[in-house]
């Protein structure tokens, strides 16, 4: 019997960039061709997880570890496994990608901090505005989103809308 490898579809950009709504796009197209999903949100897994939500470089570090690892335990089970989750650091990425070689497919979510302030969704960027919040990263944040040098799929939210995005993605993975 064949091994089952799920492809890791991970989902990275700045917070309001489109990571959480391309999953789920990209989730919905899937399930229509009857592929087994599993679709893993950053901040939903931190909840579950009760992992603080200080988002130092540690704790960062820590959460998409622990996510790595959890894909890891439910691969076999499914065709694709959908993960949006900010990851700023090229090495948690680089370690997925090692772990999960040709069958982790990074998605950069690109939109550009102009854009990001203005759509707002969370209330994040006005918060960090206002220095109610001091560590949004890729805005007031000591860490900043680390971009790969290697192979990914890029979408820019800023230049096409969702429908255009989610076809883009599901071009290059299918």
């Amino acid at each position: 019997m064949e091994k089952k490898e799920a492809k890791i579809l991970w989902f990275t950009g700045l917070s309001g960039a489109g990571k959480t709504t391309l999953a789920n796009q990209t989730y919905k197209k899937l399930n229509k061709y009857n592929f087994k999903l599993l679709k893993i949100d950053g901040d939903i897994f931190r909840k579950k997880t009760k992992n603080k939500n200080n988002f130092t470089k540690k704790n960062i570090i820590f959460n998409n570890i622990r996510i790595i690892l959890y894909v890891k335990r439910l691969e076999k089970k499914f065709d694709f496994i959908i993960i949006s989750v900010i990851s700023p650091l090229l090495l948690t990425r680089k370690k997925a990608r090692k772990i999960f070689k040709h069958r982790y497919i990074e998605i950069y979510i690109k939109c550009g901090l102009k854009e990001l302030a203005k759509r707002d969704t969370k209330g994040l960027y006005k918060k960090a505005k206002n220095k109610l919040v001091n560590n949004l990263i890729g805005f007031n944040s000591k860490i900043k989103y680390e971009k790969s040098n290697y192979k990914k799929i890029i979408v820019d939210t800023e230049k096409y809308n969702i429908s255009k995005c989610t076809n883009l993605i599901l071009k290059k993975i299918l």
